[in-house]
């Protein structure tokens, strides 16, 4: 099972605001035995947030977007997915319940009436932060780009979710430089297809290395891969 992320917001693209969303829904989502793929990350605008969606839920088993879905005038994502799934864009009546019961009657404004307003056929993503909820619509989960809410969303969208194998993963760091290992790691690449094998630069202590992460489902095939990258790239250890 494979997904993808689309992480929206000009404030993310111009450095202001520092995503922290991918790594944890890419953990998040490994726990379930679903993949994370892809991860795109464009600006708010509707053209492109319908261009990106359209071509994604397309492509992958599930799709997931961040940010865009609060009170403001740049929020436009959710407006753009019921253009993006050719629907109505309509007040929710069971958000709209939601909304009254957290706000007063004053505060109930009509830009936090912007929070009620989904594409015609969505199902909500409960939000226990703050209250106002995402949605799905098929594939596609819509939820807020504040990290804590996002999280919150993601537990509520997990009964929508088909997991499949966990991929697991294992690491051996090597102080040698990663030139030294490249042509054995791509004839252990080719015995081992089932195992996704990586290699990462690293410094620790002005000392100079080599991580290698091999990833896979198939755990047999793991620990075997695992066990003859460490007896071979030993050699070349200069601890």
């Amino acid at each position: 099972m494979k997904a993808a992320l689309i992480i929206i917001g000009n404030e993310i693209l111009s450095g202001r605001t520092k995503d922290e969303n991918l790594s944890y829904l890419a953990n998040w989502l490994n726990e379930l035995g679903i993949q994370l793929s892809e991860v795109r990350v464009i600006r708010d605008e509707e053209e492109i947030i319908v261009e990106t969606v359209n071509h994604l839920r397309a492509v992958f088993d599930y799709v997931f977007t961040t940010g865009g879905i609060g009170p403001t005038h740049d929020d436009i994502t959710s407006k753009s997915i019921a253009k993006a799934f050719g629907v109505a864009l309509e007040v929710n009546e069971t958000a709209l319940s939601i909304l009254k019961e957290y706000y007063k009657d004053s505060e109930l404004t009509e830009a936090r009436m912007k929070m009620t307003k989904m594409p015609k056929g969505s199902e909500l993503v409960d939000n226990p932060v703050s209250r106002a909820p995402g949605f799905k619509i098929e594939n596609v989960f819509v939820m807020a780009g504040i990290p804590i809410i996002m999280q919150g969303m993601l537990e509520g969208s997990k009964k929508h979710l088909k997991g499949g194998k966990v991929i697991q993963s294992k690491s051996i760091d090597v102080y040698t430089p990663e030139s030294n290992v490249a042509d054995t790691l791509s004839k252990f690449q080719d015995k081992y297809p089932e195992v996704e094998i990586g290699s990462y630069p690293f410094s620790k202590k002005s000392r100079f290395g080599t991580s290698i992460v091999m990833r896979s489902s198939n755990t047999k095939k793991l620990s075997e891969c695992e066990s003859e990258i460490k007896d071979t790239v030993k050699l070349y250890d200069k601890k």
